[in-house]
């Protein structure tokens, strides 16, 4: 992604650069932050209108996010475990997936993975994100045999034992990424993970035509991740999702997968974050000479999805992937980084290194926010009266001890960054 990009909103937007947003689009904004009702064609057409600029949608996406998140930023102090890269779908821009190499290297086991938790732990982490392949077991008889030389049936199960293992011996909380799941897998992970994942990544099922990148992926058929995203409401688990821009969709596909996951949460209200993430070619990929999406489309997406999802959605553009342009997803409507690692790579994009906290909160501070440290469980959730959203026992007293009166992690940006804390008169 490059461009000549001169976005500069900052989170103190003055009279005059409201003024200057077109009437239409400033009634639109004005309404979304009422919370009235706007029909989708309505958004729709303001959103694709080409006489508005990036920069007046940035400042509606802004004025946005401002009025439900004010001036806090957040983000997640993680380890990345990719319990298992072998997986029974095959993407055309994945790198992470791999066949068997071995038998002793298809999971990780739990000496290790445990030893990495401890050592995050006194590093002030508190997620531990658990990424891994689609049910490898379905493709491959080899990681059948070591789930069942194991005592596991499947590896959902495998992934639930590690996560208790986690969960009560460390002060880590885990969030599991498997894939598609079912209820009955969701209920199981529920009483060890305190939030879980599932990228819809796009709604058409043009995407799964032959040529396209998920062609070879059964799982990515939008109605399978549609149903465990809805699934998960159904189970009021707190839950992660978002889209994946630039392999090959359209804009309107891209709104259209927004609106869809607006449609589920509206019912639900489990929706705790969605992650906008842009394709990066990779060397070792099918779509190694694919094009990049570009910045100022990157953008568009981002501000529309604020527009979209309103004053109190949790929006999140990975910082690891899009070096040299923090403060331009800050003034698109972003209120949050993802999980920053100091002790592991990012293994779904290992020539992209985490940003450190220092410089995270650097940039972020810079313009006019306040950066702080969150569970993978959102203070919303842990706050909520909704007694459904409640995890188990064992969890909800490691939350309780780990958060302030707000549900932020106690101590705040302090644990992590050298910064003079503010003076109390």
């Amino acid at each position: 992604m490059e461009s000549n990009l001169n976005l500069n909103i900052d989170y103190n937007i003055s009279e005059s650069e409201k003024a200057n947003i077109p009437y239409r689009l400033r009634n639109i904004t004005e309404m979304i932050i009422e919370n009235r009702l706007i029909p989708h064609d309505d958004l729709y057409e303001i959103l694709l209108d080409k006489n508005i600029s990036l920069n007046d949608l940035c400042l509606s996406a802004s004025l946005i996010r401002n009025e439900g998140k004010k001036n806090i930023v957040t983000f997640s102090p993680k380890i990345f475990v990719p319990l298992t890269q072998v997986c029974s779908d095959v993407c055309s821009y994945c790198t992470f997936r791999e066949d068997p190499k071995s038998y002793d290297t298809i999971f990780l086991k739990e000496d290790y993975i445990l030893d990495l938790a401890q050592k995050a732990d006194l590093m002030g982490c508190k997620e531990v994100l658990f990424t891994l392949g689609e049910r490898p077991e379905r493709k491959f008889p080899i990681v059948k045999k070591w789930l069942k030389d194991h005592s596991y049936i499947s590896t959902i199960e495998y992934l639930s034992s590690i996560s208790e293992l986690v969960a009560s011996q460390t002060n880590l909380f885990p969030h599991g990424n498997p894939g598609t799941m079912t209820r009955n897998d969701m209920k199981r992970l529920k009483e060890s993970n305190v939030s879980l994942g599932l990228m819809l990544e796009n709604i058409s099922d043009r995407l799964s035509e032959p040529g396209g990148p998920h062609e070879f992926a059964a799982s990515k058929r939008p109605k399978a991740r549609l149903k465990t995203i809805e699934n998960a409401g159904k189970l009021q688990i707190p839950f992660t999702t978002g889209i994946l821009v630039g392999i090959g969709e359209t804009k309107i596909e891209r709104l259209d997968s927004i609106f869809a996951i607006k449609k589920i949460n509206e019912n639900y209200g489990h929706i705790q974050e969605l992650i906008i993430q842009n394709f990066r070619a990779k060397t070792d990929i099918p779509m190694k000479s694919h094009p990049e999406p570009h910045i100022q489309d990157f953008i568009w997406t981002i501000a529309a999805t604020r527009i979209i999802m309103g004053t109190n959605a949790n929006i999140q553009v990975p910082p690891n992937l899009n070096e040299g342009y923090y403060e331009n997803f800050l003034s698109a409507g972003i209120n949050d980084w993802g999980g920053i690692s100091p002790l592991t790579i990012d293994y779904v994009n290992p020539e992209a290194p985490w940003p450190t906290i220092e410089q995270l909160n650097q940039k972020t501070t810079e313009k006019g926010f306040e950066l702080k440290p969150r569970l993978p469980i959102y203070p919303e959730f842990i706050k909520s009266k909704n007694a459904q959203f409640k995890n188990s026992s064992l969890l909800s007293k490691k939350i309780d001890s780990s958060v302030d009166s707000k549900g932020f992690v106690n101590g705040g940006i302090f644990n992590y960054v050298k910064v003079k804390r503010p003076t109390i008169a």
